[in-house]
């Protein structure tokens, strides 16, 4: 019997092993931590044959397993992955297994720095409304081989992927891919700025139809010369369309010209989507682009637009209390993201950010603090150094609260004293260092509102 071993016990990693054994694999999982959590994972997973090995790190001192299989959170380059592909071990990620599995389906497959979830997400509700069966997966929804599991295929996939999806994806071919923003990001990781474009860049090459975010400084300097065949998007009319086809608004409409010759057909009003921000419009036209590529009609793309609830953790109105309110943008993870959300919602704003500081240019992100805040509160490890960049700028009014708990209680009476109609969580950092992910940080952050409003 082929041997298989998965690395990562998260979502991903679970169902790549119950794939791998549903296929026949002898198949062993591990995970360098250790929990209750992670013990209860074990036991269950026992029961279906499955080997579970926790506090362990791979090595191949015994038996080599076959094929190894990495869940997205496991770095690509660490030595026992590098050594594995040097023994000439196939090493591939969860996406990839569930590529080989489901590659008679058409995908659409969505990347880019921000932009992606929300993306994602319109995208499914669009192809949901129109009939087909089309989970959203990947980096949000279901893990892709959870998909790959079920009993009856579905129409579509829709995948959202993270860079390190598709580093470790060494055949994933979409239907249709979108790029939806470029920004330095997971820099400690990948390294230079051109490997993690390339990474990416790899995703559309070897898609079929590719879409681009037309406004992207990085994407649109690229542009043209780089993707001659692609389709470019832009909210600010047909005169900015990179190439001689795409999707553009034009008096309030989106429009699309799908071939240089083609007359140019209105889809759908801009302000069907209820999301605030400009940035939610360049992600409209992305998943329009994806729904018309796929010959839906503008019907059910109206239906689906008008209904989109947005995403948790982008953006997200928890509550409002006394005219103030209360905005989850958890997942802002970068200073590029966490700018967007200061410029989406009406100011001065009352900011809780830090966590995990990841490498990047901070200097629009305080430009924007210093021009649209009454206050910022400062959580987690990167609280140091941001009051310090804050001090460096000439922003004085910060304060460093540490934890959650105390920056919701303190955002209310700074609300009220500066006349704030806004407190908003927008950290500009990873989560790590006080939760295990953006989920959690965004669930704790509205549970907290909630129980002060109620109080």
């Amino acid at each position: 019997m082929s041997k298989a071993h998965v690395v990562g016990l998260g979502k991903s990693g679970v169902a790549a092993a119950r794939l791998l054994k549903r296929e026949g694999w002898e198949v062993e999982l591990s995970d360098r931590n250790t929990s209750d959590t992670l013990l209860k994972q074990q036991q269950e997973l026992a029961k279906e044959q499955i080997t579970v090995e926790l506090g362990y790190s791979l090595d191949f001192a015994g038996a080599l397993p076959d094929l190894i299989v990495v869940s997205p959170g496991v770095p690509w380059d660490i030595p026992a992955l590098v050594k594995a592909r040097e023994l000439g071990i196939e090493t591939i990620g969860e996406m990839e297994l569930a590529w080989r599995h489901l590659k008679s389906l058409p995908w659409v497959g969505i990347t880019g720095t921000n932009g992606k979830t929300t993306t994602t997400a319109l995208i499914a509700a669009i192809f949901q409304a129109a009939g087909f069966d089309a989970p959203a997966c990947g980096n949000i929804g279901y893990a892709a081989c959870e998909v790959a599991l079920a009993e009856t295929p579905p129409d579509w996939i829709i995948g959202e992927m993270s860079s390190y999806q598709i580093e470790s994806s060494l055949t994933l071919a979409p239907h249709i891919s979108i790029w939806t923003t470029f920004t330095p990001d997971h820099l400690a990781r990948h390294k230079t700025l051109e490997n993690y474009y390339d990474i990416k860049a790899k995703l559309l090459r070897q898609s079929h139809l590719q879409v681009f975010n037309g406004d992207d400084a990085y994407l649109s300097k690229i542009g043209a010369s780089h993707w001659p065949d692609a389709y470019w998007t832009s909210v600010k009319g047909k005169d900015y369309l990179i190439g001689e086809k795409g999707f553009y608004i034009e008096d309030g409409w989106v429009v699309e010209q799908l071939q240089p010759n083609s007359s140019p057909h209105r889809i759908v009003a801009a302000e069907a989507l209820r999301m605030v921000g400009a940035h939610n419009l360049q992600n409209l036209l992305m998943a329009v682009a994806a729904a018309r590529l796929a010959d839906i009609p503008p019907h059910a793309i109206d239906k689906a637009v008008r209904e989109f609830p947005g995403v948790a953790h982008r953006l997200e109105h928890i509550c409002t209390w006394q005219g103030i309110d209360f905005i989850n943008d958890s997942k802002a993870t970068n200073y590029d993201a966490a700018e967007v959300g200061l410029a989406s919602v009406k100011s001065p704003v009352i900011l809780i950010a830090g966590g995990e500081a990841k490498p990047g240019d901070d200097a629009a992100w305080l430009a924007k603090i210093q021009g649209q805040t009454s206050a910022v509160l400062l959580i987690g490890n990167a609280a140091p150094a941001f009051a310090q960049r804050l001090q460096e700028i000439g922003y004085t009014n910060y304060e460093i609260v540490e934890t959650m708990e105390q920056a919701v209680r303190r955002s209310l009476d700074l609300a009220k004293h500066h006349q704030a109609p806004v407190v908003l969580l927008s950290p500009a950092c990873a989560s790590f260092d006080q939760y295990p992910n953006f989920e959690a940080r965004g669930d704790h952050f509205r549970q907290l509102c909630l129980e002060l409003v109620g109080s």
